[in-house]
């Protein structure tokens, strides 16, 4: 079946970086576009970043753009995502997804067919 695993979470001081790695496995990974999502208490999910299948189409939300990276290695089945400069406000649960249709522009959460189990994301002031 399919699987996305989220790592690379944890808790860090404003300004500091952290790298999330989301393996995917049991679907073609390079047939799906893939998505980073967000979710902080009593907030919805929330788009952060997508890529294209291919990798060289990248999408961000306004509040991430020139501090996170998002990336991909098809070879491996990996989906990244480099996150610099963090701030209290990026505290979240992390998710990464799989959508079998788009180009990694959907950032509605029901456009993706596939979620991994999240991993947490805590920066402090």
């Amino acid at each position: 079946q399919v699987q996305l695993v989220e790592s690379g979470g944890g808790l860090v001081q404003a300004g500091d970086s952290l790298r999330l790695s989301c393996a995917a496995s049991g679907l073609t990974f390079g047939s799906y576009a893939m998505g980073w999502f967000r979710q902080a208490p009593g907030k919805e999910r929330e788009f952060v970043a997508g890529i294209s299948r291919s990798g060289r189409s990248t999408y961000y939300v306004t509040s991430v753009k020139g501090r996170f990276t998002i990336s991909r290695d098809n070879a491996k089945n990996m989906v990244y995502l480099q996150m610099n400069s963090l701030k209290p406000e990026d505290t979240a649960v992390y998710y990464c997804a799989a959508d079998r249709e788009g180009g990694g522009t959907n950032t509605q959460p029901r456009g993706y067919e596939y979620w991994g189990q999240g991993t947490q994301v805590t920066v402090s002031s």
